[in-house]
């Protein structure tokens, strides 16, 4: 594996992998561009070092083959505004057009291909597929950390195919770092802040925690499953029947590991989910039937608040309650706020998952914590202990 600060890049062609799964409106026009700006610095060093660049990504999920509605060509324009360059684009990502136009490539020039999934070789993970894209170029570059837990042909086989010239972008660089700073290098106490809607997407992540950190602080819907674990009285809430057992089993794990399990005492509950329902504070073990928990109450924002500013290192994944409504994000901006402060105190802070990550853009935070993933799923299975066929076969 190369390093992309010290590999001499000089009349090479490098073909990176990147995320350019961007939202679009029905004029086509980029409607968050966050993706594109992320990978913008690992483009210009290539280019600044004397490389030509080659740039692949999907957007959507095209069923049956090209869509104009998921062309990339879409993303020209922006794409060249940023990097200052005209950047060149082929119809096809492994036909007749891309190969002329790679050939004819020179330092400090830009090729975009088309979306890669309008093949379906590329989710297969076909091996003749990524032969052709490996072809094009002379060094093979991962920078789409969001797509490094598929073994997709342009994320993990293509790199056979570089045994030598492979590496990570900076993205991938630092979201692995990012990560390794809260698994395992966090400095204690380690809390980490585990929310959401399900237990289901989040089991893993908790039990995989259990013997990493100090404190596990848990919010949003899931909460409920814990609580009637525990015998509460969770009215209409959100709860998962099945995974009761399973939830009873973590706070155990946790217990035995001398780790400390918060659950909320008190919710914002609703007679329905609507932002104009009627509300009331409820002791969240003792919820009257027909109403439902939708936020943690206030008594659990300032507990949850002491134990956030008493950290040294925090993992927040998923929101509080439903904050999109504006009656029930008061506990979702207590917790941002929270860790905003402990990182300005000097705490690491990683913000990860969509929900969380929305949030701590909504609330205007991102640029007061440590670090905010752009993973996702990858790093949701990055944090569960699993290994990311896209980070594999690199290192390997």
């Amino acid at each position: 594996m190369q390093n992309i600060d010290t590999f001499d890049f000089s009349n090479k062609k490098v073909i990176i992998r990147v995320d350019f799964n961007v939202p679009l409106n029905d004029k086509f026009e980029i409607t968050d561009d966050t993706r594109i700006r992320a990978a913008i610095p690992t483009i210009k060093k290539v280019l600044s070092s004397g490389g030509a660049v080659i740039l692949m990504s999907h957007l959507g999920r095209p069923k049956n083959g090209p869509e104009h509605k998921f062309s990339l060509e879409h993303l020209i324009p922006e794409l060249s505004k940023k990097l200052g360059v005209d950047v060149k684009f082929a119809n096809d990502c492994i036909g007749e057009e891309a190969i002329e136009k790679s050939k004819e490539l020179v330092a400090g020039e830009v090729l975009l291909l088309e979306n890669l999934r309008f093949y379906k070789e590329e989710t297969k993970g076909d091996e003749a597929f990524a032969e052709k894209l490996a072809n094009l170029a002379d060094v093979y570059m991962n920078d789409a950390f969001g797509t490094a837990h598929r073994a997709h042909a342009s994320t993990a086989i293509i790199a056979n195919y570089f045994p030598i010239n492979k590496m990570f972008g900076y993205i991938m660089g630092n979201e692995i770092e990012n990560i390794n700073k809260v698994v395992k290098e966090g400095k204690k106490p380690i809390t980490a802040i585990i929310g959401g809607a399900k237990v289901s997407g989040k089991i893993e992540i908790i039990n995989n925690l259990i013997d990493k950190v100090d404190n596990i602080i848990i919010g949003g819907g899931m909460m409920f499953t814990f609580i009637k674990a525990l015998g509460g009285d969770i009215g209409n809430s959100l709860v998962e029947e099945d995974l009761i057992e399973t939830a009873k089993a973590a706070m155990e794990k946790a217990e035995e590991n001398n780790v400390c399990f918060h659950i909320p005492t008190d919710a914002v509950c609703a007679d329905k989910f609507d932002n104009d329902a009627n509300t009331q504070f409820c002791n969240s073990h003792e919820i009257p039937d027909g109403w439902m928990g939708l936020d943690i109450g206030p008594e659990t924002g300032q507990a949850f608040k002491d134990i956030i500013e008493a950290s040294e290192t925090i993992l927040w994944n998923g929101p509080m309650g439903v904050f999109e409504m504006d009656n029930f994000a008061e506990g979702t901006i207590e917790v941002a706020h929270a860790i905003a402060d402990a990182t300005k105190k000097g705490a690491f802070s990683l913000i990860g998952g969509g929900d969380s990550v929305a949030a701590i853009n909504k609330f205007k935070l991102q640029n007061d914590v440590s670090y905010v993933s752009t993973g996702g799923g990858a790093m949701l299975e990055f944090i569960e202990g699993k290994t990311l066929p896209g980070v594999a076969a690199i290192e390997k």
